[in-house]
């Protein structure tokens, strides 16, 4: 479905209880750099059957999300205050908002607003500053390809030279194939670059974080490669929000191990929202 909002329209899946209605508060949950709504598929109709609806989003620029009309707005605090208009159009709130990797930076800026009307905030496979390591290399390959003046041309021979032989090689089914090339064409390329130094650049707003009064959530796999385990941890203690570590699971829990994530999610919503019980 698309949701329209004062700052942009936006691309959403919605999963909603297949048998009873919504008798607990609905969930947003937003991807990281270079996701998708999609990438939450496996766990969209597990967390509805909780009671709840659960919308997943693409964020401005991403997939089938068009790019916002400002360029400006591909800032964390922009795409924050996107966020803020989704939820505020999506309405029957307050949210239980996720936001994985860099959707976790993004939301971060949402939450530190604190204009949305929020009942719990989780940091999926995210860290409190910049990304590092391998995945840092890689979003500066990536921006230093694009180059000063991106264009869907250039992403789509980066996507050939460098990206194609990895997908193909990963064995995936033709059609997930299919779905990745897809999806990576259909980003936004100014957007790639904008996000890519937005990522890189990210300082710690931990301290912040942890003086919001909301119950607050880390999740992460046991192997992740972008915010390493224990840096993931230790936000976790500074900001007194539990923490829950996927065993078997690297960067992205919520494909890796969906049905341990769900679960997590579920209990910890259900916790968040025990004396504001609607119905």
């Amino acid at each position: 479905m698309d949701v329209p909002t004062p700052l942009g329209t936006i691309a959403a899946l919605q999963a909603r209880p297949t048998v009873g209605g919504c008798e607990r508060h609905p969930a947003l949950l937003v991807p990281g750099y270079t996701g998708s709504k999609e990438d939450f598929i496996a766990l969209l109709q597990t967390l509805a059957q909780a009671g709840r609806s659960v919308v997943a989003i693409d964020m401005p620029g991403q997939y089938q999300s068009p790019p916002p009309e400002d360029s400006a707005a591909y800032t964390r605090a922009g795409l924050g205050r996107i966020i803020n208009e989704l939820i505020t159009t999506l309405g029957n709130g307050p949210f239980h908002l996720l936001g994985h990797s860099f959707g976790g930076l993004v939301t971060r800026e949402t939450v530190l607003a604190g204009a949305a009307p929020l009942l719990s905030y989780t940091l999926m496979s995210s860290g409190p500053a910049a990304i590092g390591g391998a995945r840092a290399a890689s979003a500066r390959q990536l921006v230093a390809a694009l180059g000063p003046t991106p264009t869907p041309e250039l992403l789509r021979e980066i996507w050939m030279r460098h990206l194609d032989g990895p997908a193909r090689a990963s064995d995936v089914a033709e059609e997930i194939y299919t779905f990745l090339r897809t999806r990576m064409l259909s980003n936004d390329p100014g957007g790639l670059v904008r996000m890519a130094e937005e990522l890189l650049a990210a300082p710690d707003r931990t301290r912040e974080l942890a003086e919001v009064d909301l119950p607050m959530l880390v999740l992460y796999g046991e192997g992740d490669d972008a915010w390493p385990p224990d840096v993931q941890a230790a936000m976790a203690e500074r900001l007194r929000a539990r923490c829950v570590v996927v065993p078997g699971a690297a960067h992205s829990p919520n494909v890796e191990a969906p049905e341990t994530t769900a679960d997590a999610l579920t209990s910890f919503w259900n916790k968040a929202e025990a004396p504001t019980r609607v119905g």
